[in-house]
């Protein structure tokens, strides 16, 4: 793999493309031949928040920029002085040699050192079946038994808008700094997760909640969710949280019960998933029109259903893109997003009412990734209504 062909369908996550400093180790091969990767993310202390610039409130854009400014003019005079150099009015005037030439200061070499290894640019292939990789799973998770503040994701890069759930988006990021701003919110909470992909912020809820349900679908997703979920046992199992991969199809009115689909339900999960449930999440998965449409369906279906109230948290990303239909620049996706929130809110008049309302993203950021503004964190709050006010479902 020494080079990377993109094809024309081919999806490439922001996160992937210009996270710093990130060594993606290709470790195997799915089975349907695409490369697999693990990244390591750190979740960022106070003080490396601070020095990183990140999450830090109460400071504007143009006095960042005027700060950041001041201090390259600065440490370029100090180069300059170093250097024998003399700054006149904002202009540097030359240091001349007895014979009036130009005198230049070379800076000092560092020692070569010996043997120096060097990272490789193309991904190497530790593995290329299945046969070992619990193994290599265990004895990963024990080299971070120490580190409960590095989250270790199994992904893949560069792939057909089908299978874009095997990648990880700025959107989980954003869940996942929110359920880290807010921990009270969540501790000892039943959680569902809806779209879970790669399973990154099932993992961090985990770390807070009781229980976490991740769910999606393609058993090839799904096996990926759950090692991830065993990669990352060190930050999940000391906090006492628990996280159970299973499949849920936006597309179909029922749960799997079927004992031969893999990570099919249990019936006493789908009792506890319904009676105790009180958040759901869902990051990133309005990219599609019917798949937005199977989300919303989906989520009326379990809130009418609950006997308790439940708060929904969505994230995603507005994406603009040109269209020859339009012959304009437009958001589509987000668009019959903003759709679907106001059908639900109207739909608050038959078994539950629901509230919708957009939240502030100006909350701590724990990951080292681009905020940008058209990243969104949407709130929706569903009450079940008493039985003489409530009205069949059609």
């Amino acid at each position: 793999m020494d080079q990377i062909t993109f094809h024309y369908d081919t999806v490439l996550s922001d996160v992937h493309m210009f996270l710093p400093k990130a060594r993606h180790l290709m470790t195997h091969l799915n089975h349907v031949g695409q490369p697999v990767f693990i990244s390591k993310f750190k979740i960022l202390s106070a003080c490396e928040r601070y020095h990183n610039n990140i999450g830090t409130k109460g400071k504007s854009e143009e006095e960042e920029q005027k700060h950041s400014d001041l201090k390259q003019d600065r440490d370029k005079d100090a180069s300059i002085e170093e250097a024998g150099e003399e700054v006149v009015n904002g202009s540097v005037k030359p240091s001349l040699d007895k014979d009036g030439d130009l005198d230049i200061t070379h800076r000092p070499r560092k020692k070569a050192v010996a043997n120096r290894s060097h990272d490789l640019v193309c991904p190497i292939i530790l593995q290329q079946s299945h046969s070992g990789i619990e193994e290599e799973e265990e004895s990963t998770a024990d080299e971070d038994e120490f580190f409960s503040d590095v989250i270790r994701i199994e992904h893949t890069m560069a792939t057909p808008l089908e299978d874009v759930g095997k990648q990880v988006w700025r959107g989980a990021f954003l869940l996942a700094d929110f359920i880290l701003s807010e921990p009270t919110m969540f501790r000892e909470a039943t959680v569902l997760e809806l779209g879970a992909g790669t399973g990154l912020t099932s993992i961090i809820m985990a770390t807070i909640a009781k229980m976490v349900y991740c769910t999606d679908v393609g058993e090839d997703l799904l096996r990926m969710c759950k090692r991830n979920v065993t990669l990352n046992r060190h930050m999940v199992e000391p906090a006492g949280g628990e996280v159970r991969v299973r499949v849920l199809d936006w597309l179909q009115h029922d749960l799997c019960t079927d004992a031969d689909v893999a990570f099919s339900w249990k019936k006493d999960e789908i009792a506890d998933m319904y009676n105790n449930t009180s958040v759901i999440l869902a990051a990133d998965v309005c990219y599609d029109n019917d798949l937005t449409d199977g989300l919303f369906r989906t989520l009326h279906r379990l809130c009418t259903n609950f006997t308790h109230s439940c708060v929904i948290f969505i994230s995603l990303e507005k994406r603009m893109n040109f269209t020859l239909k339009r012959m304009d620049v437009t958001c589509e996706a987000y668009n019959h997003f903003t759709v679907c929130l106001s059908q639900l809110q109207d739909l608050g008049n038959r078994q539950c009412r629901f509230r919708v309302e957009q939240l502030p993203s100006d909350f701590a950021q724990f990951f080292l990734y681009e905020r940008v503004e058209q990243l969104e964190l949407w709130k929706v709050t569903s009450t079940p209504l008493p039985r003489e006010e409530a009205q069949p479902d059609s």
